[in-house]
């Protein structure tokens, strides 16, 4: 079995005196695992850093067999984290969440595309809105998205302002209201795919994301949420 792909370092793990065993989340074929001999030399030791966008050569002889890699750089990514305390932290946020959430060789078609839109954005200023957008895909590819369609008391579609965490569904303000301190806040810059909301309004819906990956993936599979993630909020000063 062979294949090329191309796609962002997630996961590094060293394996023998100069072997590494490479997590990459790839455009076609989803998280892949594989091994690269040699990977330790002083030409090729700055190419194997977490989001470090690669293209790679995949064999195994048989599918359930560990890939041997083959790996060429395509953008040096991880350059553009390392001086930033909030930048490199949601960085360990998404390669953990997407190295523990997603199953090996899945193809996760668009979803693959707000991974990329938070690489390709991470020198501008609305860098934090683009993580925001990755988690609450993450929900949606896991199966657990939310319905913000209409309010789940009244079905209205107008004036919806918060979402129940029993339900994930939206509430309209009126019938929220009594219950306002329970609910969390409405993610409207998420449903109409705005890209410079405010600080606030990021933290809410990482607030919003944080609770419902918990409850309805790890606390579900009996996991742990990421530490790095559990933090992310307060490094991000959000």
């Amino acid at each position: 079995m062979q294949f090329s792909d191309e796609g962002y370092i997630i996961k590094t793990r060293r394996h023998g005196e100069s072997g590494l065993i490479l997590t990459v989340l790839t455009r076609s074929n989803g998280k892949i695992s594989g091994y690269v001999k040699n990977a330790f030399s002083a030409k090729k030791n700055g190419i194997y850093q977490l989001g470090n966008c690669i293209s790679l050569n995949a064999y195994a002889r048989l599918e359930e067999n560990l890939y041997s890699f083959h790996v060429d750089l395509q953008r040096a990514e991880a350059v553009n984290f390392m001086n930033d305390e909030a930048k490199l932290s949601a960085l360990g946020a998404l390669c953990e969440l997407c190295n523990t959430c997603l199953p090996e060789k899945d193809n996760i078609g668009l979803f693959y595309n707000k991974i990329e839109d938070f690489f390709n954005n991470i020198l501008e200023d609305n860098w934090r809105t683009y993580y925001s957008y990755f988690e609450f895909s993450l929900l949606d590819y896991l199966g657990i998205g939310l319905d913000l369609s209409e309010c789940a008391a009244t079905g209205s579609h107008e004036n919806l302002k918060y979402v129940s965490p029993k339900s994930g569904k939206a509430v309209s303000a009126a019938a929220g209201a009594p219950y306002a301190d329970r609910l969390f806040l409405y993610p409207s810059y998420i449903v109409e795919k705005k890209e410079n909301p405010k600080p606030q309004e990021i933290g809410e819906v990482l607030k919003l994301t944080e609770f419902f990956l918990n409850k309805n993936f790890f606390q579900a599979h009996g996991l742990k949420f990421p530490e790095n993630r559990a933090n992310l909020r307060h490094i991000m000063q959000l």
